[in-house]
């Protein structure tokens, strides 16, 4: 799945477009590589966010191409 898509099912970012925004910006790192909003999300991959000056780590725990709001949290887990 590619990065941005799993930001946003994941609701890690709210949009995709703001994830595409925060890859373009290298933001977004995936297990200590900048990475690109087409980049493939693979389980066991550690993300990490930054917004301002607050950084967010999580591990991608499952892909789901379609997930409910209240069970996003299944999808990561928080380092």
């Amino acid at each position: 799945m590619r990065l941005d898509k799993y930001l946003k099912i994941s609701r890690l970012i709210k949009r995709r477009t703001i994830a595409n925004e925060a890859c373009d910006a290298g933001r977004v790192s995936i297990n200590g590589k900048v990475a690109r909003a087409s980049q493939e999300v693979k389980v066991g991959d550690q993300i990490a966010i930054s917004f301002g000056n607050k950084e967010v780590n999580v591990e991608v725990l499952a892909i789901e191409e379609t997930m409910r709001k209240e069970e996003a949290e299944q999808l990561y887990k928080y380092l």
